[in-house]
C-alpha cells in the first residue's frame, strides 16, 4: 500500500515543491491550500506521473472549515504517514508599538493555531497505527528575534516549542516529529510580508542568492527518507551568504 503525504499551504513555494518531492517518492499526495485554481493545476500535474491526489480547499485560520474538509476525506485517505505543516506566513515588518493587530492574529492564527488544528486531526490516526511523521516548517526567527520581527518571530518560536512537545508527547507511539528552519528563501513570502509591495520584496533578497523552495523540498526529503530508526529533529538550513536571522553577507 503507498503511503500518503499531507502537505498544508500547497500552492506555492515549499508546500508546492515539497508535494513535487512526496510525489517522486511515490507517495499518494494530499494538498491544501487557500487558492483552488492552483490545487487544481498541482493536482493535474502530478496526476501525469501516476500520483493519486486529493484536494482539501480551505483556509487553516478557519478551524470549522479545516474541520470540514478533513471529515471529507475517504477514511483510507485519513491514514496519514507524513504531515508537513508548511502553511505559515509573516505580515507586516514594523516595531511592535506600530504593529497592526490585523497582521498579528493572521500570523498567530496561521503560524500557530493552524498547524495545531491540522496535527490534532491527524495524531490520533498516527498513534493508532503506531507510525507516521510530523514536518513543522519553521525558520531561522524560531532561534533569533530581530528588529521589527517581534511577532512573527514569537510564532516560529511558538513553532519550535510545539515542536519539541510533540517530540516528547508522541515518542511513546512511535511517532517521528521535526522541525526544518530556512532562513532567507526566495518564495512569495516577502510578497506577503510586504502585503504585495514588489520592490521591497526584492530588497529583501538583493546582492546575495537566497534559498529556494526546492532547496528545502530538498532538506525535508531527507527528513522523510531516513531510516526507521533516525529523527531529525531539527534541521537549520541557511544560504551560503547568511548566518543567521541578521547578519549576511551581500554585494
Amino acid at each position: 500500500m503507498k503511503k500518503i503525504a499531507l502537505i498544508t499551504g500547497a500552492t506555492s513555494g515549499i508546500g508546492m515543491a515539497t508535494a513535487r518531492k512526496a510525489a517522486n517518492l511515490g507517495y499518494k499526495i494530499i494538498i491544501t491550500g487557500r487558492r483552488m485554481e492552483r490545487l487544481v493545476a498541482l493536482k493535474q500535474e502530478l496526476e501525469k506521473k501516476a500520483i493519486t491526489v486529493q484536494i482539501m480547499y480551505f483556509d487553516v485560520r478557519n478551524r470549522e472549515a479545516t474541520h470540514e474538509a478533513w471529515n471529507e476525506l475517504p477514511s483510507d485517505w485519513k491514514m496519514i504517514d507524513v504531515l508537513v505543516n508548511n502553511a505559515g506566513l509573516a505580515a507586516g515588518n514594523d516595531p511592535i508599538q506600530d504593529g497592526d493587530w490585523t497582521d498579528w492574529e493572521q500570523m498567530i492564527d496561521t503560524n500557530i493555531k493552524g498547524l495545531l488544528t491540522m496535527s490534532q486531526l491527524v495524531i490520533p490516526g498516527m498513534i493508532e497505527r503506531k507510525s507516521g511523521h510530523i514536518i513543522n516548517v519553521s525558520s531561522i526567527a524560531g532561534s533569533d528575534v530581530y528588529a521589527n520581527g517581534n511577532v512573527y518571530c514569537a510564532t516560529k518560536h511558538a513553532v519550535h516549542a510545539l515542536t519539541k512537545g510533540m517530540r516528547i508527547d508522541l515518542l511513546p507511539h512511535n511517532i517521528k516529529v521535526s522541525s526544518i528552519s530556512p532562513g532567507m528563501v526566495e518564495t512569495e513570502f516577502s510578497i506577503v510580508r510586504y502585503h504585495g509591495d514588489k520592490q521591497k520584496a526584492d530588497n529583501v533578497y538583493k546582492g546575495l542568492t537566497p534559498l529556494y523552495a526546492e532547496d528545502v523540498a530538498d532538506a525535508i526529503e531527507f527528513m522523510i527518507t531516513r531510516p526507521a530508526h533516525v529523527n531529525v529533529n531539527d534541521m537549520l538550513l541557511m544560504p551560503t551568504r547568511q548566518a543567521s536571522a541578521v547578519y549576511n553577507f551581500r554585494d
